[in-house]
């Protein structure tokens, strides 16, 4: 099957030359094509360029069956990389959101039995089918919303039936939808009430017990630890990333959410594909991050839904890094998948220009996610991951108008989802 869209008001993220990743002053330029066509053949992109030349012309002459769009005043983007989410869940946690709103604080929930614990109880209950039927309708509504690839974490489970159970699923939604998604072993993403005091013995279980059968089944891309004041200690975290690599799972890493907990630096020395979170970032962490191969990653909705500080972003490009927006979709915290809504967010909260923000959410999440030389951009190769938008009178549009859905029509892998 091939595709050809004529007509693109402006084709944004192109590459001559595909990079792996923007850092610094490089985010805010963006490279575009106005007045445009795309050709995609197969699950690829085979050529781009502009309308002015005769080359779609001669396209559709050698590809009359091809699909032709006509996409007149409407852009064509590439698809959103998110690279953090915990979009397998067993319920909703609105209860607590009520909690927020008297003034409980995220610590004062999780030391109750709430939070990542509440999800836990439930996690171990449910079954693995009625997990699997709750989570395809999210998956189907965030690919409505522009998203091409995700990565999705266990960390529900905390114990080894119910982890393994989450992990099963996510390889499930791998064999069900077009998207691209990676898993994570995230059995560190919390400390079960009965290890309260002696968290050793489980870090123990995650990485004796645990781990070993993650393997076995080949159900994890990744492997993270939640590093962070009143979670798990540098320490614990060295331990369980050194216990993946044996296994060969690079590290991915919940830091510096809550305080300064050292995770970050404990991402870089284990060579974390990337650190999330982020809101206590310094000097002595933005200069560990520069001399690393490590994606800093903010994910603005969990800030903004508990209501706390933002992450540096702006200290952290204008020290040459690069960054990565993700939504940390998840009940608790986070309970929205919409990466358009992360794109305004990125504009609003932390000032980012709408060029920052859309390679902070396509390119580098995809390089969070180690596939950022298959998707995240427009070039001659890359999977044929887009989507086709509204009309819309300029990108600035992508975040300017915060509340409405700006995706008309979705391909991915080179068909129309």
């Amino acid at each position: 099957m091939s595709i050809l869209i004529i007509n693109i008001k402006e084709l944004v993220l192109v590459e001559e030359t595909p990079k792996l990743l923007i850092k610094g002053a490089d985010m805010a330029q963006l490279s575009t094509i106005k007045d445009a066509y795309l050709f995609m053949e197969g699950d690829r992109i085979t050529t781009f360029g502009s309308m002015k030349d005769d080359t779609h012309q001669k396209l559709i002459d050698q590809h009359p069956d091809s699909v032709q769009i006509d996409a007149a005043g409407r852009m064509v983007f590439p698809s959103f990389a998110d690279s953090h989410t915990h979009m397998v869940y067993p319920a909703s946690r609105e209860i607590e959101y009520i909690d927020k709103i008297k003034g409980l604080s995220y610590e004062e929930i999780a030391k109750r039995g709430g939070g990542i614990l509440n999800s836990a109880k439930k996690m171990q209950e449910i079954s693995e089918e009625e997990l699997l039927r709750q989570s395809i309708p999210r998956l189907e509504e965030i690919v409505g919303f522009g998203t091409g690839a995700v990565e999705i974490k266990s960390g529900y489970g905390l114990n080894t039936e119910a982890e393994i159970k989450m992990l099963r699923v996510i390889k499930k939604l791998k064999e069900y939808t077009p998207l691209t998604i990676k898993s994570t072993f995230l059995g560190a993403h919390s400390i079960p009430m009965e290890y309260r005091g002696k968290q050793e013995y489980y870090v123990d279980k995650v990485i004796q017990e645990m781990l070993p059968q993650v393997a076995e089944e080949k159900l994890a891309d990744f492997i993270d630890v939640f590093c962070d004041v009143g979670f798990f200690t540098v320490e614990d975290t060295e331990r369980i990333l050194e216990a993946g690599q044996r296994y060969g799972l690079r590290a991915k890493i919940h830091a510096n959410e809550l305080d300064y907990s050292g995770g970050i630096q404990a991402g870089v020395k284990y060579n974390a594909l990337s650190v999330d979170h982020l809101e206590y970032t310094g000097e002595a962490e933005i200069e560990a991050l520069l001399h690393s191969e490590t994606m800093p990653t903010v994910l603005p909705g969990a800030a903004f839904f508990l209501g706390m500080v933002y992450a540096p972003v702006r200290k952290m490009m204008d020290a040459g890094l690069p960054l990565a927006l993700a939504s940390d979709f998840n009940p608790g915290s986070s309970p929205s998948g919409n990466m358009q809504l992360i794109v305004s967010m990125a504009s609003i909260l932390y000032r980012m220009l709408p060029e920052e923000a859309i390679h902070a959410t396509t390119i580098n999440g995809a390089y969070a996610m180690g596939v950022s030389n298959e998707l995240g951009s427009i070039a001659v190769g890359k999977k044929a991951n887009v989507f086709i938008t509204t009309e819309m009178p300029s990108y600035a549009f992508l975040p300017y108008a915060y509340g409405s859905n700006k995706v008309d029509q979705v391909i991915l892998n080179g068909k129309l989802v």
